[in-house]
């Protein structure tokens, strides 16, 4: 029984980890609120699944995390996520269902280290360029023929001259910068983005 609620809870989070990437029309996108998204279903689940055994563990854990605050600001949701992982391993404990507890434990572990090394998509980077204003449009073609994704943040106008800043996902950030430069870009700078810190 605690496999098979564990199987499908497996299967279902590969699904929504699949499909917030693929779906997601960010350029920019949070890699840990997206793990920690399809983690949490382990440790819900398996508590639900623990309060079944006995009405009285129901109303006590439901007090449990009435009374639960957190004081400091959690800035990573992974962070969270391990917060609720220590919950979780304190109400399956508590209520004996060790098996559970050890269970979605290694689970989550797994599912965690596999989550961390999957790369769906095109990295997320911001690219900052100098040129002409009479070339904004063939600059932005070029932007558009190399990916499907991006966000023109702002530009800036000064005389004859155009500051430009870009969210976007690429594959090859060298090849589109040549591109750029052939298309008369002046100065361009492309800077990797990595959930919340520009690198």
């Amino acid at each position: 029984m605690i496999l098979s609620v564990l199987l499908m809870v497996l299967i279902l989070s590969v699904y929504e980890f699949m499909v917030y990437r693929l779906v997601s029309h960010r350029a920019f996108y949070n890699r840990s609120f997206h793990i920690c998204i399809a983690v949490l279903p382990f440790f819900i689940s398996t508590i639900i699944f623990s309060l079944q055994s006995n009405i009285v563990i129901t109303l006590g854990t439901i007090g449990a995390l009435a009374i639960l605050r957190f004081r400091t600001a959690i800035k990573d949701p992974v962070d969270m996520l391990y917060l609720m992982w220590s919950v979780h391993i304190g109400i399956t404990c508590g209520c004996q269902l060790y098996e559970l507890a050890v269970l979605t434990s290694l689970m989550v572990t797994v599912v965690m280290l596999c989550f961390e090394h999957i790369h769906i998509g095109r990295k997320p980077f911001v690219l900052v360029l100098h040129c002409d204003a009479q070339k904004e449009a063939d600059v932005t073609e070029r932007i558009a023929a190399h990916t499907p994704r991006y966000r023109i943040k702002s530009r800036n106008y000064v005389g004859d001259d155009l500051d430009m800043v870009v969210e976007l996902s690429v594959k090859d950030p060298g090849e589109l910068a040549a591109d750029l430069r052939e298309a008369g870009v002046e100065r361009s700078s492309v800077i990797a983005y990595d959930s919340e810190d520009i690198l």
